[in-house]
């Protein structure tokens, strides 16, 4: 399963966003985190610039917006993968 975080760089709660991931997804090896920096195009500025961070399942076009802790992060993953 795709999941990529939207975010941008020196973004203190993306950076925060990240650290909380890296770990948590090692519990989901079927999980594959795109990092992706809304400065790159103008629609993920419009669409994220006051949200970030953000993580999306692009499959489903669902979001997990910020704040998200590791149960939100669990409970999101678990309902990804039931659907």
């Amino acid at each position: 399963m795709k999941l990529i975080l939207f975010g941008t760089s020196a973004c203190h709660l993306c950076e925060m966003a990240h650290e909380l991931l890296i770990p948590l997804l090692k519990n989901y090896p079927s999980c594959q985190l795109e990092l992706v920096d809304i400065a790159e195009q103008t629609q993920w500025q419009q669409q994220y610039a006051v949200r970030i961070p953000v993580l999306l399942h692009p499959q489903s076009q669902q979001e997990l917006g910020w704040p998200f802790d590791q149960a939100s992060v669990i409970k999101f993953i678990n309902e990804l993968e039931n659907d």
